[in-house]
């Protein structure tokens, strides 16, 4: 058995008890979710605790869980017993990890943990451990069969505990009515920040970067002005004000081809009418696939009153890194 054929084997394994999970989770499911919600609307947040690579997998659910905005800790089991037990407190909910749900360190915390005013949601591959009959919630992690070929590193358990977290995360988040605007407040450093924090209007072309004129304008005038803004699309503005229509590079070339003597004729015989617009307090994430679905390059921005104020030129995207 070649290298790719035993990795095929291990996401395959992996697969196969993902899907068990799946299959089997039911109403406790809900009801951690339900206990997870309640605790962060009375105030309490989320300990998550764990030990060995249980550990490791909790670090990520929390760090999950404080992306979305459910406020989550990690507590170590050993460091628990000294001093550190006070990250908790009466109405917070814990979320324990161990597959067997024997594990020693755990147990000794669970009677220290006890003296709170605490719910436990368990996520564990032995309903019936110690863990499990101490907890509010019981979640079964269990199964069938590690990934490891020898059966000992923990693998398909640790992946199913993981799926599980995540579940939980993202079912909360839509539980709780997080929008895409509560995470751009979270995660305001990077692409992804700047992604969801830019709006339209602070991207947009405007003044001297603008290319604005009304429709008896000549072609001749408009490409000089685009030029000047160093724009490939003219802003077409009637004398109300109101957006009349855009003129594109594109647009100048199949004029061209249609009729070469176009130069003094009004840009309005030749331009787009009704051109998709997007308005200027739209998040700049959301031009992307306004783009891509209409086909166009060239995007006019208007206010509230449907006046036309700024345009976005695809470029613009990427030249901001937002794509």
């Amino acid at each position: 058995m070649d290298h790719l054929e035993k990795a095929r084997r291990v996401i395959q394994l992996e697969i196969d008890e993902l899907q068990g999970l799946l299959d089997r989770i039911g109403g406790a499911f809900a009801e951690a979710v339900d206990t997870l919600r309640g605790t962060l609307e009375a105030g309490g947040k989320i300990v998550v605790v764990g030990v060995g690579k249980s550990h490791n997998i909790g670090h990520k659910i929390a760090a999950t869980l404080n992306s979305t905005g459910a406020t989550a800790v990690v507590l170590n089991s050993q460091n628990a017993l000294h001093g550190d037990l006070g990250v908790v407190s009466d109405g917070d909910a814990v979320i324990a990890l161990s597959y067997s749900g024997e594990t020693a360190e755990l147990l000794d915390l669970l009677p220290a943990l006890r003296r709170f005013e605490i719910k436990v949601v368990a996520l564990t591959g032995d309903p019936g451990s110690t863990l499990g009959r101490n907890s509010e919630v019981v979640l079964d992690s269990h199964v069938g069969r590690e990934a490891c070929p020898l059966g000992l590193a923990p693998t398909s358990s640790s992946t199913v505990m993981l799926v599980l977290g995540d579940a939980l995360a993202m079912v909360l988040l839509e539980s709780r009515g997080f929008r895409q605007e509560d995470f751009a407040r979270l995660h305001p450093g990077g692409s992804l920040g700047r992604a969801l924090l830019t709006k339209v209007s602070d991207i947009m072309r405007r003044g001297d970067a603008l290319a604005c004129l009304p429709p008896d304008a000549s072609v001749r005038t408009c490409l000089e002005t685009m030029t000047r803004a160093r724009s490939g699309a003219a802003v077409i503005v009637g004398g109300d004000g109101q957006l009349a229509g855009i003129f594109t590079q594109g647009d100048f070339v199949r004029a061209v081809q249609s009729d070469g003597e176009i130069l003094d004729r009004p840009v309005s015989d030749f331009m787009t009418r009704d051109p998709v617009s997007i308005p200027a307090d739209k998040l700049a994430a959301e031009i992307v696939p306004v783009l891509g679905a209409n086909r166009i390059d060239d995007l006019v921005v208007v206010d509230g009153a449907g006046t036309p104020v700024g345009l976005v030129d695809s470029q613009d995207l990427s030249r901001l890194k937002l794509v």
